[in-house]
């Protein structure tokens, strides 16, 4: 048991069984100990973004002795054979950044509404980035609802240099799961942010995105100013899968403060008489738009 140490440390990468650990006093390599695996887990026991204690052992490799427990965690259900696994794309993310295009593409704003309930479902969150503002004469006639709801929304263009001092910002000091379309200029805005930082994370989302016959691997990217950054590709397929749809409205924020108004404790929102979502619909207190987006996630619609 000599030259072994007891480090503290965050997982920033995940990969084939080995997790990089980051320590303050440099990497570490290092493997689960055996006693965290007993049993059949249910779930990842550690994932890039845990806190760990670590044994370093006298080679320099090391032991993952302890998972500390996570403040909320990006999950994706794995079905298999023998019962439902839990899948953690990332532990304790402070907030997730969903990037969006004005045009080119045409933004998809029922995903949008899609990632934002699940990120309301785990406690994640949200910041929207309304990119490439400058293809579009004003693009709060786009994103301007969701700012009305109360998320924050970030403008930028990498072409004028708008938002980019605001995301610098907005990343600094936090560890941030990073989503949207292909296309809509996540790495972009990354290398404008920190130049080389978008082409690293691209090359590790192609990765991600090539399926389950490729190693896969998952990594926090450090900022130089501060905090990590990870793509977490998948959010179209992640954790709705134990939603009831009763509890939608919960997760959209302009109409969960309706639902106790409603006449109907079990009011869906759709025909019901005396219903307070219908009204605020009509009153234009509700946009049409999310309204309808409520109406296809409640059926179980993509």
């Amino acid at each position: 048991m000599t030259n072994q140490t007891e480090r503290q440390g965050l997982i920033i990468k995940a990969q084939s069984g080995f997790f990089t650990v980051e320590t303050g006093q440099g990497f570490v390599v290092c493997r689960l100990r055996g006693k965290l695996k007993q049993g059949r887990p249910t779930g990842d026991i550690a994932a890039v973004g845990d806190r760990v204690r670590i044994t370093v052992l006298p080679d320099g490799s090391g032991v993952i002795e302890e998972v500390e427990e996570r403040k909320r965690a990006i999950v994706r259900l794995d079905p298999r054979p023998q019962g439902e696994y839990q899948q953690v794309l990332l532990a304790n993310p402070d907030q997730a950044v969903f990037v969006f295009a004005c045009a080119h593409p045409a933004p998809r704003l029922r995903m949008l509404d899609r990632f934002l309930v699940i990120a309301e479902k785990q406690n994640v969150p949200p910041l929207i980035v309304a990119n490439k503002t400058d293809l579009v004469k004003d693009p709060r006639e786009i994103f301007g609802l969701y700012e009305t709801i109360g998320y924050r929304v970030l403008y930028a263009s990498t072409k004028t240099g708008a938002g980019i001092a605001e995301m610098h910002d907005a990343l600094k000091g936090k560890i941030s799961a990073l989503a949207g379309p292909s296309g809509v200029g996540k790495s972009s805005l990354l290398n404008a942010i920190q130049p080389g930082l978008g082409l690293a994370v691209r090359e590790i989302s192609h990765a991600l995105k090539k399926g389950r016959h490729t190693t896969v691997t998952r990594q926090l990217f450090p900022l130089e100013s501060g905090g990590y950054v990870a793509d977490t590709p998948g959010w179209k397929s992640l954790a709705l899968w134990d939603t009831q749809p009763e509890e939608m409205d919960a997760y959209f924020p302009e109409l969960r403060s309706l639902v106790a108004h409603c006449q109907f404790s079990d009011c869906t929102h759709i025909h019901e008489p005396g219903c307070a979502v219908r009204r605020a619909l009509d009153e234009g207190k509700i946009h049409p738009q999310r309204y309808d987006s409520y109406l296809r996630l409640r059926a179980g619609e993509e």
